[in-house]
């Protein structure tokens, strides 16, 4: 299976046949011995587990349900999301240049490629979006990421890293500020265009995943992209510090929600299902969210309460996956050939995203996440079967694919 690195819209695909160079590898540039794809084909992996835990979060069971079962799908929750939002930082970086920025007039058609592709996505979300589902579609909020942080492109990995740093722990603090200033019978015109979709002020700040705390995401996986990852020094420290962060998200949301005077009744035990559930507020987001009544919900590590805690602690997991996801394909031979079915499902994300909409949709499934775990076991079955055999004969996938003539007005650039 080999791809072009541009070649994906929700992320570029990186898989390479062991053995044959990255296909995002500069002509002229040194080619790198075969044991270093295993770092592009771990991108992609990582992405195929981040499918998966997003049809885990959309069509269950319930993690309600409570058990081995319901805390796994509550892993899912949130933070497949932000695993796909990490990545695609480094997709951005996969298309202008991983290691080093395109320049010239490659760099130019770079850039509109990735133009080209963030408006497709915005298209393509709020058209999905506007089906019914019961879904939050990501692909609206995600062609937005693109085209906000494509003026960060050209930075190094420790700029990148500060910008994110910065973001973590400023922009929530905005975003509360900005909520709780929207009027409460809603916006009209342009900034809620179109009707029942994503317009903009869902699009960056009331939405599932607004802008405002959701780039940080975006941003490290770009600077993670600078980072040499074939190297095994590297890998470990990016290991070290995912694991640092998820703990340091989690455990310090802990301790602030159990040492904070008021902290715990602060949160609306009423929108959490009571004292029990609010106590669970560090890691899980089961019983609902903050009510924001409050500032004590910027103390709350659950995914999708937008907070600097949030962040923190789900940057952390998005690194140790990716980290983890890197080393076992390259270490690991036998794993790597099980794994295949997985990495060409991550080497199609925006076909198997869209397919898992549509089936939805086409199955009526109209309360999610749904009680049975056969119904989740039947996407993800159904979707990896596809994903390998059309891998086997082609080298993108068909939205892929589509989206590659659709950014073909790039190449005019001069």
């Amino acid at each position: 299976m080999t791809q072009n690195a541009d070649d994906s819209a929700l992320a570029a695909p990186t898989a390479t046949r062991p053995g044959t160079p990255p296909l995002d590898t500069p002509a002229g540039a040194e080619r790198r011995p075969p044991s270093s794809t295993g770092r592009l084909i771990g991108v992609d992996l990582a992405r195929g587990l981040a499918v998966f835990g997003m049809f885990a979060a959309h069509v269950g069971p319930d993690p309600s349900q409570g058990g081995f079962t319901g805390n796994l799908m509550e892993l899912a929750h949130g933070r497949a999301s932000a695993l796909f939002a990490f990545l695609a930082g480094f997709s951005i970086m996969l298309m202008t240049g991983r290691r080093t920025p395109r320049t010239g007039r490659a760099g130019r058609q770079a850039v509109a490629k990735v133009v080209i592709r963030a408006l497709v996505l915005l298209a393509l979300g709020t058209a999905l979006t506007m089906t019914g589902t019961p879904v939050e579609v990501i692909l609206a909020f995600y062609g937005l990421y693109f085209l906000l942080v494509l003026p960060l492109h050209r930075l190094g990995a420790r700029p990148l890293a500060l910008i994110a740093a910065a973001g973590a722990l400023v922009l929530p603090q905005v975003l509360y500020v900005v909520q709780h200033a929207l009027p409460a019978e809603g916006v009209d015109g342009i900034w809620a265009w179109p009707a029942d979709a994503d317009g903009l002020v869902s699009l960056l700040f009331t939405g599932s995943y607004p802008v405002l705390t959701w780039i940080p995401f975006v941003v490290v996986g770009m600077a993670v992209a600078r980072l040499d990852l074939a190297a095994t020094a590297v890998r470990v420290r990016l290991a070290i510090t995912g694991v640092t962060l998820a703990v340091l998200g989690h455990a310090g949301s802990w301790l602030a929600l159990h040492l904070t005077p008021g902290a715990m009744s602060g949160l609306g035990e009423a929108s959490w299902g009571g004292g029990d559930a609010v106590s669970s507020a560090w890691w899980s987001d089961i019983w609902g969210y903050p009510d924001g009544s409050t500032p004590a919900g910027l103390l709350v590590a659950s995914p999708h309460s937008e907070t600097t805690l949030s962040i923190v602690a789900n940057t952390g997991v998005a690194t140790a996956v990716l980290a983890g996801c890197l080393a076992a394909v390259d270490a690991f031979p036998r794993f790597h050939r099980l794994a295949r079915p997985v990495i060409a499902v991550g080497s199609m994300s925006l076909t198997a995203y869209v397919l898992h909409i549509a089936g939805i949709r086409l199955l009526g499934l109209a309360e999610l996440p749904g009680p049975a775990l056969h119904v989740l076991l039947g996407f993800i079955v159904a979707v990896t079967v596809f994903a390998t055999l059309w891998s086997r004969h082609f080298r993108r996938g068909p939205l892929e694919w589509l989206l590659g003539k659709a950014t073909k007005p790039a190449e005019l650039v001069r």
